[in-house]
Formats: structure tokens, C-alpha cells, sequence
């Protein structure tokens, strides 16, 4: 009978232990618990607070990949994916939630006005989600001007658009384009970007698409405009000095949701001894405009001007640029543009005249109008 009793003694016991145990172990559960709910609350909510920003990459040199760290200028272009690209920098996360999509994976020079269509009316449906704060676009330097002036034409939003690329492949040693990523990110993402049209960061620059070019092969400060940067982004904050002053985005008059094709624009170059040659040739196959690239003032040639004249009696139209890359050209200076029914590009230089000129085609304007848009955007 003790031994029994002494058995359920024991039992007792250990039973209350183990209540016990539960019972004070049950605090610690719950706080495990909520701190755990807690964090995730906050980690949810700092993620709603960044602007969500995609990424919709075209290849070019930020893309690509060298032999060797050594290799700077000699390199296969739009080699790297664009999730490869992302995961390489997680400081984005620091910045905004990025989500990237793979648009094309070509080097620049190979762009088409199919590929400039593509991505704009990728760019336009975008930025019509809710979800979506700001894109950004990678993109080969040698056309991106052209590219990012097509779509300050052409997508009609607030959000900011950036297009941005490299001097140097990922693989060399000091590469640029890990940082001008992720400025671009952070521009993009900026709610003092909005409104400002599409722009361009390159070595810590802001620029607007309409002013700035490459102007130089081999550095890394090649994107300058004659007008300079709108601003500078250092460390992920916006610094603003100009606004752009001409028409873009929100008050252009044309939208690539209604535009499917765009017509045929090519640019004659001007050098001494020039033959009308380049001139009938693109008249016969089928120019609907040709960009004169004079010399100086937008200079032509005695042997140019009849050639030309007789492309406008054929309904071409003329517009007059320079290939000299800063300043502007005067109308009526160097040629009597209202005899001969002929436009002056202003301050564009050829490469971009002639994107603004395919744009207007697609309206069917007069010379009268297309001079205007020169003068407006």
C-alpha cells in the first residue's frame, strides 16, 4: 500500500510538473508568435511603401560580357538576361520592388522602328497599371538616344520613364552599369521624377531625352546635352536644376496606341565632293522624307540643291539639319527653305530629326506643320 501510494505520489507529481511546464512555456510561444506577426507586418509594409518600378531590358552593353576585366571596349553586347542582370544587384531591393522583363536581347545598332514600336506600346501599357510607379529601360548607347526621344514622343504618361545603358560591360574592371541601373531604379521610382517627361541617366546625370546624345565612343561620360542635365542623382536622392521646356509625354499629339507602322526616313550625309547619288536612290526606293545632314549652318551643296528640290516636286519632304553636333539651324539662312517648300531641323540633329519627322508623317502634315513640331518639340 505505500509503494502504491507512493507511486501515484510520483504520478501526481510529474503531472503537475508538465502542466506547469506548458503553462509558463505558453507566454514565450505567444511572444515568439508576435513578434514574428509584427515582423512581418513591418517587412509588408516597408515593401508598400517603395514605388514599384519594371525593368524591361533591350540587351546593349550593360548587358554585356567580356573576355576579361581588361576588356572595356571589346566585348559581346546583350549577352546577360535581365533576371541575371537584377540579381546582381540587391541594393535594388533598398530602392524600390523591381520586377524586370526581357523586351529583346539585341546590341542597339540592330534596332528597327519595329523594335521602337514593340517597346513603346510595352512602355504605354504599363504605365496604365495602377501597380506600376516608373519604368526603366535597358538599352544599347548607340541608339538610345533615338529611343528614348521616341518614347518622350510617344507614350503619353506621368510616371517617369528612364533609359539607361552603359559604356562598359559588367565583366570589365570600373564597370558603370551596376550604379547607372541603379540611379535609373531610383529615378524612376522618385515621386519628383513624375511629370517631367522621359529621361536619360548616365554617369550620375539626369537628362531629358529630347536634349542629350552620345557624343563620345569610348567613355564613360559619352551622354551630354549642348543645354546640360536637367539634374544629378547621387546616393539614391534627385538634385533638379531645369525642366524641360519643350512639348513631351502628356502634351505631345501623338500616341503610340494608335500607331502601328511607321513610314520610310532616311538621312543623306554631306562631305565635300557629294553626289546626289544617295538622294534618287532613296527617292526611287520609296523615301517619304529625307534629312539633309549639311555641313555648318545645315549647308548644301550646289550639286545637292536641284536633286533635292526635284524630291519635294515628287512629295518627299526635306528637312534640313546639320551635322555639326551643336547649335542650331536658321531658317531661311544658308537656303531660301520657304521657296523651296523645305524644313529646317533646329537644334535635333539628324538621327532624331528624323524620328520626330516619322512621327508627323504618320498625320500626313504639310511642310507648314512639321516645321511647327520642330519648333514645339
Amino acid at each position: 500500500m505505500v509503494i502504491q501510494s507512493f507511486r501515484k505520489s510520483v504520478a501526481a507529481t510529474a503531472v503537475a510538473v508538465s502542466l506547469l511546464s506548458g503553462l509558463s512555456a505558453l507566454p514565450s510561444l505567444s511572444f515568439a508568435q508576435d513578434s514574428s506577426a509584427a515582423s512581418a507586418a513591418a517587412s509588408a509594409a516597408a515593401k508598400a511603401a517603395k514605388p514599384n518600378v519594371v525593368v524591361l531590358a533591350t540587351g546593349g552593353t550593360i548587358a554585356g560580357a567580356g573576355a576579361s576585366a581588361m576588356n572595356s571596349a571589346t566585348y559581346s553586347a546583350a549577352k546577360v538576361p535581365v533576371d541575371k542582370l537584377l540579381a546582381g544587384l540587391p541594393e535594388l531591393a533598398n530602392v524600390a520592388n523591381v520586377k524586370g522583363e526581357q523586351v529583346f536581347q539585341i546590341a542597339s545598332e540592330s534596332f528597327t522602328n519595329d523594335n521602337l514600336l514593340t517597346l513603346a506600346k510595352r512602355v504605354s501599357a504599363l504605365a496604365k497599371q495602377s501597380d506600376v510607379d516608373g519604368i526603366v529601360v535597358t538599352h544599347g548607347t548607340d541608339t538610345l538616344a533615338e529611343t528614348a526621344y521616341f518614347l518622350s514622343l510617344t507614350v503619353q504618361t506621368d510616371k517617369p520613364v528612364v533609359v539607361v545603358g552603359s559604356m562598359r560591360p559588367g565583366t570589365a574592371l570600373s564597370a558603370d552599369g551596376a550604379l547607372n541601373l541603379v540611379n535609373a531604379v531610383s529615378v524612376a521610382g522618385a515621386k519628383d521624377s513624375k511629370g517631367k517627361g522621359v529621361f536619360v541617366t548616365m554617369n550620375d546625370e539626369i537628362q531629358t531625352a529630347r536634349d542629350v546624345n552620345k557624343d563620345i565612343n569610348i567613355k564613360t561620360g559619352a551622354f551630354t546635352s549642348q543645354w546640360g542635365p536637367l539634374g544629378m542623382v547621387v546616393e539614391g536622392k534627385n538634385y533638379w536644376f531645369r525642366a524641360p521646356a519643350k512639348r513631351h509625354t502628356t502634351q505631345s499629339e501623338f500616341n503610340i496606341d494608335s500607331i502601328d507602322k511607321l513610314p520610310q526616313v532616311d538621312i543623306v550625309y554631306a562631305y565635300g565632293n557629294v553626289q546626289p547619288t544617295a538622294v534618287n536612290a532613296l527617292v526611287d526606293a520609296g523615301a517619304k522624307a529625307i534629312v539633309h545632314a549639311g555641313t555648318g549652318n545645315g549647308s548644301v551643296a550646289d550639286r545637292m540643291v536641284k536633286p533635292l528640290q526635284d524630291a519635294r516636286g515628287k512629295g518627299v519632304l526635306i528637312v534640313r539639319s546639320s551635322r555639326v553636333p551643336y547649335g542650331f539651324v536658321l531658317r531661311n539662312a544658308e537656303q531660301p527653305d520657304d521657296k523651296y517648300d523645305w524644313v529646317v531641323a533646329h537644334d535635333m540633329r539628324p538621327e532624331k530629326a528624323r524620328i520626330l519627322t516619322m512621327l508627323a508623317l504618320t498625320k500626313g502634315v504639310s511642310t507648314s506643320e512639321l516645321q511647327r513640331m520642330f519648333w514645339e518639340y
